[in-house]
């Protein structure tokens, strides 16, 4: 558990390094602000799409060979994927990189599976937050690393994130045991599980929880539309710039991390997973529509910390997910998962921004500007109503209260 935990931040980390340098990247390598925005826009797009498409067969194939192969290539990939950006000297070279990154990540993907591999069921969602509590401080370390790194060279986070890469490399080839037992495994890959179509599909047919997976869709959606959107909506609304920004997100991502990491296992004790899914998505509903009529800058953060239990509602759905797949196929089926998030990354950016440019120039006073979260709040009420049928009807054990394995 650890070394997936490890794994994860350290991607992450790397991921995070690029985000406040790749738009200037690009801005070096075109001619104006609108070919900025389109290649900025196609590289952003490109990797949630060939994550889409790679990660069910990687998923499955890590059912039949292992999950140890699967990580370690996913983690050299995204090494590659860092040091042809930081050789590129074209545009074209950082789209091969984005690509070549993108189909071979699927490290979040395999590593939740293999922690479902060393993990009793009932301790699932647990363990699920501590994955996306390593996640959210990831996400808090990579950009300030990043942005720090970028005022000296805007390659710089690049070749740094492609070492870090490289270390975890080292560290999983001489410490990382394998997780799935051989006689657990597929005897072979079924394509129709590759076909990343298919493999959404099988999700819908898994025990009774087709509900979730688009309750699970849903609030990713909403979740993504919401950070393409925070920065223009914020430097619209408020007149933030980068500074005020960067600490709005570094807050997002502390609150992340204390909740998955520290305060899941007492909320799942306190309130159960189903009712905690509930009350998360029911937090989100509100907290986007509050986003969306904020009148100062201080009442994001208050909306932040009022929506932690939105933040605690993932990894109980997740584990519900994964108790209705077979051991043998939680590989498939977390990776068909990963293939549906990295969809709606793909989808987020053309609703949210689109529909953020059709208010963009409303005064900053003007309620329409919060548009693109009032969208968001609907996707999680649906989401809401997606989950209500099957975890009203939930019969199986408390993860709080169920035996030890």
């Amino acid at each position: 558990m650890g070394f997936i935990m490890v794994t994860v931040l350290i991607d992450l980390i790397g991921i995070g390094l690029i985000i406040p340098v790749l738009p200037g990247l690009v801005g070096q390598m075109t001619t104006s602000r609108d070919a900025q925005a389109y290649w900025y826009g196609a590289l952003v797009c490109s990797f949630g799409l060939m994550q889409f498409l790679c990660a069910p067969f990687l998923g499955a194939l890590s059912d039949r060979i292992g999950r140890r192969p699967l990580l370690l290539l996913g983690i050299t990939g995204m090494g590659v994927n860092f040091l042809i950006t930081y050789f590129a000297t074209s545009l074209w070279l950082l789209l091969i990189g984005r690509l070549l990154g993108g189909a071979l990540s699927a490290n979040l993907a395999v590593a939740t599976a293999y922690v479902a591999d060393i993990t009793a069921p009932e301790e699932r969602a647990a363990r699920f937050g501590k994955l996306g509590a390593a996640f959210g401080v990831g996400f808090i370390l990579g950009p300030v690393i990043g942005g720090v790194l970028g005022e000296y060279d805007l390659r710089l986070p690049f070749l740094c994130a492609a070492g870090l890469s490289g270390l975890n490399v080292l560290y999983g080839v001489f410490v990382l045991p394998e997780s799935l037992a051989p006689e657990r495994r597929v005897t072979r890959i079924e394509l129709a599980r590759a076909n990343p179509f298919a493999a959404l599909l099988r999700l819908s047919e898994l025990k009774g929880v087709g509900g979730l997976i688009v309750t699970i869709g849903l609030i990713n959606l909403a979740q993504f539309i919401l950070q393409t959107t925070w920065v223009l909506y914020t430097t619209r609304r408020f007149d933030w710039g980068p500074q005020q920004n960067g600490v709005s997100l570094f807050v997002v991502g502390i609150s992340f991390a204390l909740v998955q990491g520290l305060l899941l296992s007492r909320l799942l004790k306190w309130f159960g997973r189903r009712h905690l899914v509930l009350i998360g998505l029911t937090s989100a509903t509100l907290a986007y529509i509050a986003y969306g009529l904020a009148s100062a800058g201080w009442v994001m953060y208050v909306i932040i910390f009022c929506n932690l239990f939105a933040m605690a509602a993932g990894p109980p759905l997740q584990s519900i997910v994964s108790e209705a797949a077979d051991a043998s196929d939680q590989g498939a089926t977390l990776g068909a998962l990963s293939s549906l998030s990295s969809l709606m990354i793909v989808i987020a950016p053309v609703l949210g921004a689109t529909l953020f440019a059709q208010v963009g120039h409303l005064p900053a006073g003007d309620w329409r500007l919060g548009a693109p979260f009032f969208l968001a709040s609907l996707l999680a009420f649906l989401a809401l109503l997606f989950a209500l049928p099957r975890l009203l009807r939930d019969d199986s054990p408390n993860p709080a209260t169920a035996p030890p394995a």
